[in-house]
């Protein structure tokens, strides 16, 4: 197996992945009674099937507990060990306290600090190369990171053009000490001047607000695959890794049309597991990739020991992508 750059500092790794899909199933055939669409119009636009919506007692906070309770376990690592919780979303109504704050009340992490990020679909990834570098560098031993979205809190019901794609749950993941590196240094990118292609409408302060997601679809598709598979390519060269090196290839789980375009251009070998998630998820925003993650390793599909490299990509326009050894 080749071995990842480490990016300065000491080594650490993933230690275990959990994740909360939640339980009602929402299929094309009744998307189309709430928006003016077709099934087919819909899965040939963005190869989604399915995807989950959460129920008023799945609240954001209670998913994303969920998520790193069983990442906890998967990993071997007590949440009182926990130095540090670090919770990506950008569908959290409350501006403070932190999400972070209730995660780590919630699961009993007594000693950690913790902070949120907000990165919309990239929130994962940058998050953990925050967690990777923090470990490398001594700061912390044991770091929990969280992606979790109630996207549906946040997009119109009735919008024809993105209702479908969104979609609510959580994942998450523990990074610890290793004796040889298993997270590779994070490449990290934007394109700031077009970030009104994927915004809110307002802000929550205006009176009689009820701010929701606008996305400009064609605008997004285009820099995804212009400036996200190139950051790819960057990722799997500072990682010190090369394309058929990888036994898994997840990236943000946004589109299925998008994500075969990215394994394409990268020139997979057939045996790399390629993360199709979107198909009965539906895009989960910063929960996308863990939840993805945990899906391969439970199928079998990615196995433990591997690479995988992992991209997030979304509003901002910002972008964030990493080689790591899976669980």
């Amino acid at each position: 197996m080749p071995m990842l750059s480490p990016g300065g500092g000491g080594g650490a790794a993933l230690l275990g992945f959990g994740g909360y899909r939640p339980r009602t199933v929402v299929g094309n055939a009744e998307m189309c009674t709430r928006i003016d669409s077709t099934e087919e119009w819909i899965e040939s636009r963005c190869g989604i099937r399915e995807r989950r919506f959460a129920a008023p007692d799945e609240t954001l906070e209670w998913m994303a507990v969920a998520a790193a309770a069983k990442a906890c376990g998967q990993s071997g690592v007590d949440p009182a060990d926990l130095d540090c919780v670090l919770v990506a979303s950008m569908s959290n109504l409350v501006q403070t306290p932190p999400l972070a704050a209730a995660v780590g009340a919630g699961i009993g992490a007594r000693r950690a600090g913790g902070f949120d990020v907000s990165a919309a679909c990239a929130g994962f990834c940058h998050a953990l190369g925050l967690a990777s570098a923090m470990v490398r560098l001594g700061e912390a031993r044991h770091v929990l990171v969280v992606g979790a979205e109630r996207m549906t809190d946040i997009v119109d019901p009735a919008d024809r053009t993105i209702a479908f794609l969104f979609a609510d749950g959580a994942g998450a993941a523990v990074v610890g000490p290793s004796a040889t590196p298993g997270i590779g240094p994070a490449v990290r990118g934007a394109d700031f001047g077009s970030r009104e292609a994927l915004r809110m409408t307002g802000p929550w302060a205006e009176p009689g607000a009820v701010p929701v997601m606008r996305m400009d679809g064609k605008r997004v598709f285009r820099w995804a695959v212009g400036s996200v598979l190139p950051a790819c390519r960057e990722a799997l060269e500072v990682a010190g890794v090369r394309a058929e090196d990888l036994g898994a290839f997840v990236p943000h789980q946004a589109n299925l049309r998008m994500i075969e375009i990215m394994a394409d251009g990268l020139g997979l070998p057939e045996r790399t597991a390629i993360a199709r998630d979107v198909v009965t998820s539906g895009n989960t925003s910063a929960a996308s990739v863990p939840l993805a993650v945990e899906s391969l390793l439970a199928s079998g599909a990615a196995e433990s020991g591997s690479l995988a490299l992992l991209a997030g990509f979304g509003a901002g326009l910002n972008h964030a992508a990493q080689v790591v050894v899976l669980p």
